[in-house]
């Protein structure tokens, strides 16, 4: 089976450049739907499911290879040849910006540019280093995910969505348990243990990072970080609060990626 169907990839769009577009932790392709239609009038859009999301997200799930950050890059550099797409524009949300990141490391001829949203390289404080977790805190977080899977989405979407919004509360919940208990874990074991610091100093590629005012998952310290550290970063902290702002402020978002992609869109 290709990469693409594996993956659940679909393309759609009327642009000659290609735009790819990757959702994080616990959503799937759908998380686009707001962006997907302005990204179509402009570009050649590619989405997928990330190994374990979606509805049928075990099947392409390893738990060897997608241990580590690494192999989710694996899949995308492997989608990418596989479509012979070159000079792609890469849009991000949470992991899936590490992973572009460490794809555009490996073969930096593949990428234009990158839209990094919610991006962290690592969860964990340490030193003068702020991440926003205590590995205390992270390993609270997996023993209630182990106990009850369910008790834990019902607390945890919420809390991810960071706003009173009932709709995108039940979505966010809902792609949460297409993903198998186990390999969920295991998923979020990878994200919060990784540390993706010196990738980001390497990024070789344009990149352009969206951030909300207050995100439980992601402090504006980690931004400024990665302003500052990839050689190559602009920085846009949008007046919401939420760690899925492409979901709950797209039109500030959309914005922001108009502004920043106008020499493309030119």
């Amino acid at each position: 089976m290709s990469c693409f169907a594996k993956l659940h990839g679909r393309r759609s769009g009327a642009g000659k450049t290609t735009a790819i577009l990757s959702h994080g932790f616990g959503t799937d392709q759908d998380a686009w739907a707001s962006l997907r239609p302005w990204f179509e009038e402009r570009f050649d859009v590619i989405s997928f499911d990330l190994a374990g999301c979606g509805p049928a997200g075990a099947e392409s799930y390893d738990f060897d290879r997608h241990g580590s950050m690494f192999g989710y890059a694996d899949d995308l550099i492997e989608l990418i040849d596989e479509l012979g797409v070159q000079g792609c524009i890469y849009v991000g949300h949470s992991m899936s910006s590490m992973i572009g990141a460490a794809a555009a490391c490996a073969r930096p001829e593949l990428f234009t540019r990158m839209v990094m949203i919610g991006a962290s390289p690592r969860y964990l404080n340490e030193g003068d280093y702020v991440g926003g977790f205590e590995q205390e805190g992270l390993d609270q977080l997996f023993a209630s995910m182990a106990a009850n899977f369910q008790a834990w989405v019902a607390g945890f979407a919420p809390m991810v969505v960071g706003i009173d919004d009932r709709e995108a509360v039940a979505d966010f919940s809902r792609t949460l348990f297409q993903m198998r208990p186990d390999i969920a874990l295991n998923t979020s074991r990878t994200i919060f243990g990784s540390d993706m610091r010196r990738t980001a100093r390497r990024v070789p590629t344009p990149v352009h990072l969206i951030q909300t005012a207050s995100d439980v998952a992601v402090p504006l310290q980690v931004g400024e970080w990665l302003a500052a550290t990839i050689p190559d970063a602009t920085l846009d902290i949008i007046d919401a609060s939420g760690h899925l702002p492409h979901i709950t402020a797209p039109v500030e978002v959309l914005r922001i990626i108009e502004q920043r992609l106008a020499g493309i869109l030119s």
